[in-house]
C-alpha cells in the first residue's frame, strides 16, 4: 500500500466535499419535484403535511382553509417554496460541479454563502422554531451542508499555492 502524497489527500477531500454538495442537492431537488407532484395530485391538505407537523404547529391543530381563495393562495405559496428549495438543489449541483472538476474557490463559497443562507433560514426559522417536524429528514440537508462546508476546503487549501 503506498502512501498518499499531500495532492491526492487533497483531492480526495475535494471531491468528498463535492459529493457532499451533491447529495445535498438531490435531497433539495426531491423536494421540490415532490412539490410540483403534491400540487398537482393532492389536495391542500395533503400538500402542507411536509411542511407542518413541528411542536407549535402539529397536524392535529393545524386548520385548513375551507374557503376557494384562501385555499388557492396557499396552495400556490407552497408550491413556490418547494420549487425554490428544488431551485437551490439546482445551485447545489453546480457548486459540486465547480468544486469536482475546477476545485473552485468561487464554487465553494457560493455554497457556503447562498446554500448556507438557505438551510439555515430553514433550520432556524422553521425546524428549531416548531414549524416542521425535527426528524432525520429535516435535519439531513443541514446536515450534509455543514459536512460539505467542513471537509470542502480542507481539499481545496493545496489550490491556493497552485
Amino acid at each position: 500500500m503506498s502512501k498518499q502524497t499531500a495532492g491526492q489527500q487533497t483531492n480526495i477531500l475535494t471531491k468528498v466535499g463535492a459529493g457532499l454538495f451533491l447529495l445535498w442537492s438531490i435531497l433539495h431537488i426531491y423536494v421540490g419535484v415532490n412539490g410540483i407532484v403534491n400540487f398537482v395530485t393532492k389536495n391542500l391538505s395533503e400538500q402542507w403535511k411536509p411542511l407542518i407537523g413541528g411542536n407549535k404547529v402539529p397536524f392535529s391543530d393545524f386548520i385548513v382553509p375551507q374557503d376557494a381563495t384562501t385555499a388557492y393562495g396557499q396552495s400556490h405559496l407552497i408550491l413556490n417554496f418547494c420549487i425554490d428549495v428544488g431551485g437551490y438543489g439546482v445551485l447545489g449541483v453546480f457548486v459540486a460541479w465547480m468544486i469536482w472538476k475546477k476545485s473552485s474557490w468561487t464554487g465553494y463559497f457560493i455554497g457556503l454563502v447562498a446554500i448556507g443562507i438557505s438551510d439555515l433560514t430553514f433550520l432556524f426559522a422553521l425546524v428549531t422554531s416548531g414549524v416542521i417536524e425535527k426528524n432525520l429528514a429535516t435535519l439531513a440537508g443541514p446536515i450534509i451542508w455543514f459536512m460539505a462546508v467542513a471537509v470542502t476546503p480542507f481539499g481545496l487549501r493545496q489550490s491556493l499555492n497552485k
